[in-house]
């Protein structure tokens, strides 16, 4: 391949992105632990609270996967994909494996003990940021599932949009949007009233999925300055240690969990978008035949498998850890907790991997191919039958 060929349409799994997803589900992972561990203040707590940003990894990976094959299509590399085939592939991912947690978390954790019929109903649906005090114990983190899903929803229409444009301005409307999210704080209604809150609401971090898509727009085109940056791996990895340090800074907020300015939660979300890109654009752009022995290797890639999982009942498994070790939460002891954490939580996550998500899927395929089958043969009886 030259440098002036596009870099798409040769590589349809990338091990380094699912061994990027195990540590971007790790990351949530310590944030949370450092919270409930009671280092969420001084310069450690500002560091450990701002691994939070694993979220604005979490969704430019969702960005790039899901939009490269509308990406591709738009410069006739590949098929447009199918929406009914896109919708049916992100309720089998997503809803199964979360329907059993919600369940079981509701059900049995102390924290989320006499949950009332509107918690239910809210995080069985998947619409907790938009229902007051319906974020509740062992489930707070779903916050971004629902934001993540409501960007599943919005992406065939984005698509539709895209199409109405040439392909050279398809980038920069993707940036467009995404710099207008970033003005999501000054909304009039972006700091509402008590237990529901709109700056968790979709808008505010269309720039983390843009981030995905800007790569899986560039990763079609021809070699230029993003890929030429995106192979200099020491710069990329310096853009993403001096917007993470700019994310934990007074400029991006308080300590904890206090709300910031509009301003602060603006420098926030755009650090994270530059983070995000600055993590992913190595794993996309690069050349081909680039080896990525640490993310691509059979152990990161199957904790990328997992990582779901990991997302979904690591709040539970952190439960589960204080009265093993004696503890109480906000006590300290944080690399004991972190380390415990983990460990319950891959578990959990591997189980859920090998008796729901994994089934679900492969029923996914079984099903889209009795589909197909049937399809071709009333294709063929009707050319049979045809004059």
């Amino acid at each position: 391949m030259t440098e002036s060929q596009p870099v798409g349409g040769i590589r349809g799994f990338l091990p380094a992105v699912e061994g990027m997803r195990a540590c971007a589900a790790m990351g949530v992972v310590i944030t949370h632990v450092a919270f409930q561990t009671g280092h969420s203040s001084g310069v450690d707590g500002r560091l450990f609270g701002r691994f939070d940003l694993a979220v604005a990894v979490f969704f430019a990976l969702s960005g790039f996967l899901l939009w490269r094959g509308h990406a591709g299509a738009a410069r006739q590399l590949g098929p447009r994909p199918r929406t009914g085939h896109y919708l049916r592939s992100r309720v089998v991912r997503i809803m199964p494996a979360y329907l059993v947690a919600v369940v079981v978390i509701l059900s049995l954790l102390p924290d989320a003990d006499h949950a009332s019929l509107t918690v239910w109903l809210a995080n069985l649906t998947l619409t907790q940021i938009y229902v007051p005090l319906t974020l509740t114990g062992g489930l707070t983190q779903m916050w971004s599932l629902s934001v993540e899903v409501s960007f599943y929803l919005a992406l065939p229409l984005l698509a539709l949009l895209a199409r109405r444009i040439p392909v050279r301005a398809r980038v920069p409307a993707i940036a467009g949007l995404a710099a207008l999210s970033w003005a999501w704080g000054w909304v009039p209604f972006a700091h509402a009233g008590p237990g529901i809150n709109p700056l968790n609401w979709p808008p505010a971090f269309f720039s983390w999925f843009a981030a995905g898509m800007l790569l899986a727009e560039w990763v079609h085109s021809e070699v230029g300055l993003p890929h030429r940056l995106a192979r200099r791996r020491l710069l990329m990895a310096g853009i993403a240690l001096v917007a993470f340090a700019v994310a934990a800074s007074p400029l991006a907020g308080p300590e904890g969990l206090i709300p910031g300015t509009a301003t602060q939660f603006a420098v926030k979300t755009a650090m994270g978008s530059l983070v995000a890109l600055a993590l992913v654009a190595p794993l996309v752009l690069d050349r081909v035949d680039t080896p990525h022995r640490l993310l691509g290797s059979t152990g990161m890639v199957t904790l990328g498998r997992w990582s779901y999982g990991l997302f979904v009942w690591h709040l539970a498994a952190l439960a589960m850890v204080f009265p093993v070790i004696g503890t109480f939460p906000f006590t300290g002891r944080m690399p004991t907790v972190l380390v415990l954490t983990l460990i319950f939580g891959w578990a959990i996550a591997a189980v859920s991997y090998a008796l729901v998500e994994s089934p679900a899927r492969e029923a996914l395929r079984r099903w889209e191919k009795r589909e197909k089958s049937t399809d071709a043969d009333a294709d063929a009886e009707a050319d049979a039958i045809a004059p």
